[in-house]
């Protein structure tokens, strides 16, 4: 790969990392924004990918959004919901880094590099989100999580807007958000002297 390649890709693939880490804790969220951006022509998706700005997709799009957002805030459906989002997220991480690798690259290279990117780097804040609500659940009985579903409701769309705006910076905190949670997972408690 010769430099100038390289300078057209590095972005590409910064901005392809940062939008997938967004669909990490909302699926349809970005997609929505994504394909509203391309619709203005704001944001370029490989031509391959340019149905993200359909009509139907945007309708799409924007009704599994509003089901999304909502239906989290209750109780009773939030973990239905995250049951289907542990499989849609990164789905959903690798069409969005797919898409915009589209603009460097074939068709068949972007979905194969847009899927090796974007699905671990949408599961890094979905597993982040979803040891974090255990936490909550076991601790307030759930009745924090819609609290926090409008946190990572503001989360999702703030990473997407940096996404867009600084990506390196998005790919930069979510390598330090996996740092920290290796960290934490690999640390053992302390022995209790008997």
């Amino acid at each position: 790969m010769d430099v100038a390649t390289l300078t057209e890709f590095l972005p590409a693939l910064a901005l392809a990392i940062a939008l997938a880490a967004s669909a990490g804790l909302r699926a349809w969220l970005p997609l929505l924004l994504a394909g509203g951006l391309a619709r203005l022509g704001l944001l370029d998706l490989g031509p391959t990918f340019g149905f993200l700005a359909s009509n139907k997709a945007l309708v799409l799009f924007g009704v599994a959004t509003v089901i999304e957002l909502a239906g989290d805030k209750v109780p009773a459906v939030d973990h239905a919901l995250d049951v289907i989002g542990t499989p849609l997220r990164p789905a959903a991480g690798a069409l969005l880094a797919a898409s915009v690798l589209g603009t460097v690259s074939d068709p068949l290279t972007a979905i194969v590099l847009g899927t090796a990117v974007g699905v671990p780097s949408s599961l890094v804040p979905h597993a982040a989100k979803s040891a974090l609500r255990t936490v909550s659940t076991a601790l307030t009985g759930g009745l924090a999580n819609p609290v926090l579903s409008f946190l990572e409701d503001a989360v999702s769309l703030v990473t997407f807007v940096l996404a867009i705006l600084m990506p390196v910076l998005v790919v930069v905190l979510l390598a330090l958000t996996f740092y920290i949670a290796l960290r934490l997972l690999r640390r053992r408690p302390a022995e209790v002297p008997a």
